[in-house]
């Protein structure tokens, strides 16, 4: 049996498996991911109410990879955080924390980078995109604490 595959069993945080707090941000992301996802495939643009921003952000040739939208990335990878999350809590599979912290680390460095050209290049500010982010960073925050607290496999024992 691999490191990654070992089961520890999770440190609870206020009584909850912390699997179930990373889940419940994943799900908050996706759904903020889905929203900018839906409106942008069906050629619109995201309403931002009395904030100015998200238009000039959506049509920028920066809102899309290879003619994706980047939106659609943000419910990929909100979709597989979410399933590391619940498969965690569910086995408590060491690997699965692991995936949760390092994908969530890519998406905060494309984070800092979108938010980059946001400020400096497009010169607008989404706040759907801005609040996807922070969702991003907390999750990464999150879940690179509950690393940090979390034991490897090999210094785990009689942990539970």
């Amino acid at each position: 049996m691999t490191v990654l595959s070992q089961r520890v069993p999770a440190r609870p945080i206020l009584g909850v498996h912390p699997g179930l707090i990373l889940a419940a941000l994943d799900i908050a992301g996706l759904l903020i991911a889905s929203y900018l996802a839906v409106v942008e495939v069906g050629g619109g643009v995201p309403a931002c109410g009395p904030i100015e921003g998200c238009e000039e952000v959506a049509l920028s040739d920066y809102s899309r990879i290879g003619g994706v939208p980047v939106a659609v990335f943000g419910v990929i990878l909100s979709l597989i955080l979410l399933t590391c999350a619940v498969a965690w809590w569910r086995t408590d599979a060491y690997g699965l924390l692991l995936a949760h912290y390092g994908l969530s680390l890519a998406g905060v460095l494309f984070e800092v980078y979108f938010l980059y050209l946001q400020v400096n290049v497009i010169r607008a500010l989404c706040v759907w995109c801005t609040a996807y982010g922070l969702s991003l960073i907390l999750r990464f925050v999150i879940a690179f604490v509950i690393w940090v607290r979390q034991p490897p496999p090999e210094r785990a024992v009689g942990i539970g």
